[in-house]
């Protein structure tokens, strides 16, 4: 069963900056506390939902940008994780084309 959201209610969130900034954890925070997620997964054990490459898992990095959508106060947020090493920039520039 699909959800209609009227445009005025819809958010589009990227979250960027540097490396190691917190920006899965950051997230990761806000897929729990909209009730998306029912435990705040951790980057550091591996256990981020956002990271969802084996490799990023064991190097406790982000490569690849992850998007998902959560619920809050009747608006949908469309929200972007973007990975902050200066290797992975144009998962970065190809995230922003959308937001």
């Amino acid at each position: 069963m699909s959800r209609t959201t009227p445009l005025e209610r819809v958010r589009n969130i990227g979250i960027m900056a540097h490396i190691d900034a917190g920006k899965t954890t950051t997230t990761e925070r806000i897929l729990f506390y909209t009730g998306k997620t029912h435990r705040m997964g951790e980057v550091d054990e591996g256990a981020a939902v956002m990271d969802w490459m084996e490799q990023e898992r064991e190097r406790g990095i982000t490569i690849t940008s992850a998007a998902t959508t959560c619920y809050w106060r009747e608006h949908r947020i469309n929200l972007i994780d973007t990975p902050g090493h200066v290797d992975f920039t144009a998962e970065v520039e190809r995230s922003l084309r959308v937001l």
